[in-house]
């Protein structure tokens, strides 16, 4: 209930955003920055706005931060044209390069030097569920917190590890299945109203710092393999002008102290560059999730489940092609 409600109220603000800035212009005064729900709008706003404010005074644009309830609300927003540039994760990014006319332009970069982070599952320090083993065997005991499903920590990468690659469905399994931002899902077991929950590495030191005290009843049960840091898109239909402003701002950010400053209050070093290529492990991902549950689905007869695995087998292959390329571009 409280997805639909969260997105509910992404549409009702990528509406507000629509009548505030009308489609046409193709060069905008001011610049809309889309950043995905991960915590609460307020949180964020307070490490997000001086960097927004260095934008705004070194490309001489306003800029205006969209703070999406879920992250279906930046993507529909680049897709009309109302989110001109965004921070989102590799999955939402990847809806944005499919479906919304979008691009991946930079990657972030951990404050540490971290080349990415890490999908968890959390449980009650209390808690008697100590690995996955433990949750897939009570599971209908046990009240879930899952992921918005354009998150990659959150939903595509434990929806694969922990759920796919052990022929079970999240949907199915638990008593009870809620849907909310990392910040929700981490507060939630906390306070122990779920008991297991999604989250990623980067929210929890962010919850160390806002809710230390929510942070100690926490604890780590399921840590996933690396997944790369979160991109930056732009919508590919921006004018050329606005481009080179956001790009030279970006790749120009964070070489004095003050600005080192603004960044590692996101939990970021300076950005790189970055492309469309930065999604492909995910992409990979998504469909070796696919393949998983189709191998494990019953109600499909012999001949489509082979039908279905050709044709995914047929597109990683072609992913792996061009991983290969790249791979031999490098070297």
């Amino acid at each position: 209930m409280r997805h639909l409600f969260d997105s509910a109220l992404g549409f009702l603000g990528l509406v507000a955003l629509c009548l505030a800035f009308p489609a046409g212009a193709q060069t905008p005064r001011e610049i809309n920055f889309g950043i995905m729900s991960t915590e609460t709008s307020q949180n964020l706003r307070t490490v997000w706005e001086p960097f927004l404010a260095d934008m705004g005074r070194q490309t001489g644009r306003e800029v205006k931060a969209f703070f999406a309830s879920d992250y279906a609300g930046i993507i529909q927003g680049i897709r009309f044209g109302k989110v001109d540039i965004a921070w989102l994760g590799n999955k939402g990014a990847m809806e944005v390069v499919d479906r919304a006319g979008g691009e991946v332009i930079a990657q972030t970069v951990a404050v540490n030097g971290d080349a990415g982070y890490w999908s968890v599952l959390l449980a009650h320090r209390d808690s008697p569920y100590n690995n996955v083993e433990d949750v897939l065997k009570n599971a209908r005991d046990i009240a879930f917190g899952n992921g918005d499903p354009n998150s990659t920590s959150g939903f595509l990468v434990p929806g694969y590890y922990v759920f796919a690659r052990n022929g079970v469905d999240p949907k199915k399994i638990f008593r009870r299945t809620l849907n909310g931002s990392h910040e929700i899902n981490a507060l939630a077991v906390a306070t122990r109203q779920i008991d297991i929950a999604t989250g990623n590495t980067e929210v929890l030191q962010r919850i160390k710092v806002t809710s230390p005290e929510k942070y100690r009843q926490l604890k780590i049960i399921w840590k996933s393999p690396l997944i790369p840091s979160d991109p930056i898109v732009m919508r590919k239909n921006l004018d050329a002008g606005t481009r080179k402003i956001l790009k030279d701002f970006l790749f120009g950010y964070g070489r004095n102290e003050a600005e080192k400053k603004i960044l590692a209050a996101l939990q970021w070093a300076p950005f790189k560059v970055s492309d469309n290529d930065q999604l492909l492990p995910i992409r990979q991902l998504e469909l070796f999730k696919q393949q998983a549950i189709v191998k494990a689905d019953e109600s499909l007869s012999e001949k489509e489940k082979a039908s279905r695995l050709e044709k995914i087998g047929d597109e990683l292959a072609k992913l792996d092609r061009r991983m290969k390329e790249l791979e031999l571009a490098r070297k």
